[in-house]
């Protein structure tokens, strides 16, 4: 039974449904407005800071005075900073964390491959856990570890998304962020078939974002569940900008989702609950 539509702005608007079948619309979808929404988050990811040849002073800086001034015009709730916030060097993690408490809003933080510190630093300078878990104005939001200090490509930890899941099976929605992308659709994305299973166990899991892959920033479906990608802020490679992700939960709960880059609004698409 299909859980959900996925309806992307075109024209005519391509509707992706959940059992894998697609149709058209001629009607245009609702795109974000303020005063319909109860929640909306920035994603973000793939800072590099510390990487070599690149100018990531000035990419965490610029970057982080885009999303606060949209902020001003849009509040947004929090923000989730979607794994390679270092690179591979654990002395920038504190460099960077100035960066990000720069911010006007909350945040949280995922790790990965290249955010390569003991679980015990990242802890003592995020004050979170490698893997966290928060509920904001209803909704649960689970941030989880894909990597380790060696920079490995991990699945998410069965044990805990299973045990978090469960705590959250009566949330209204869940939002999913981890950096390692969970399906081999791309050149660094890992097969976790265990992970992607167990989201099929619970309707209430509306999407997951991916970091890693530094030149997607757009949205893939896997057993109907939306997988959506932010390009990135900082690094050698990626998308022709350097952006970030907006989610929009409207009080209809649907949902409303784009790219700024990093000033206009590109790549939108509306997520309707069935």
């Amino acid at each position: 039974m299909n859980r959900r539509k996925f309806l992307k702005d075109t024209s005519p608007v391509l509707l992706l449904l959940a059992g894998g079948g697609v149709s058209y619309s001629f009607a245009k979808p609702t795109i974000s407005d303020v005063k319909k929404s109860k929640l909306r988050f920035a994603v973000i990811s793939d800072g590099h800071f510390g990487q070599v040849k690149t100018d990531y002073d000035r990419y965490f800086r610029e970057m982080m005075l885009q999303i606060n001034a949209h902020h001003e015009q849009y509040t947004l709730d929090c923000c989730i900073m979607n794994g390679d916030i270092i690179h591979d060097n654990p002395v920038f993690l504190k460099q960077a964390k100035v960066y990000l408490d720069t911010l006007k809003m909350p945040y949280f933080v995922t790790q990965g491959n290249h955010d390569m510190v003991s679980e015990e630093e990242w802890t003592k300078t995020w004050n979170m856990p490698l893997n966290h878990h928060a509920k904001l104005k209803g909704q649960a939001f689970l941030m989880a570890t894909t990597s380790n200090q060696q920079g490995q490509y991990l699945c998410p930890n069965s044990a805990w998304m299973r045990e978090t899941l469960e705590k959250y099976k009566s949330a209204e929605n869940i939002f999913i962020f981890i950096h390692i992308t969970p399906v081999k659709w791309t050149t660094n994305g890992i097969d976790c078939p265990d992970f992607i299973e167990l989201l099929t166990k619970y309707p209430n899991v509306r999407l997951v974002c991916n970091g890693h892959d530094h030149d997607q920033d757009d949205l893939k479906i896997k057993n109907s569940v939306p997988y959506l990608f932010d390009g990135h802020i900082g690094g050698s490679w990626g998308t022709n900008y350097k952006g970030f992700r907006i989610i929009d939960l409207m009080k209809d709960n649907t949902i409303a989702t784009y790219m700024m880059n990093p000033t206009v609004k590109i790549k939108e698409h509306v997520l309707e609950s069935a």
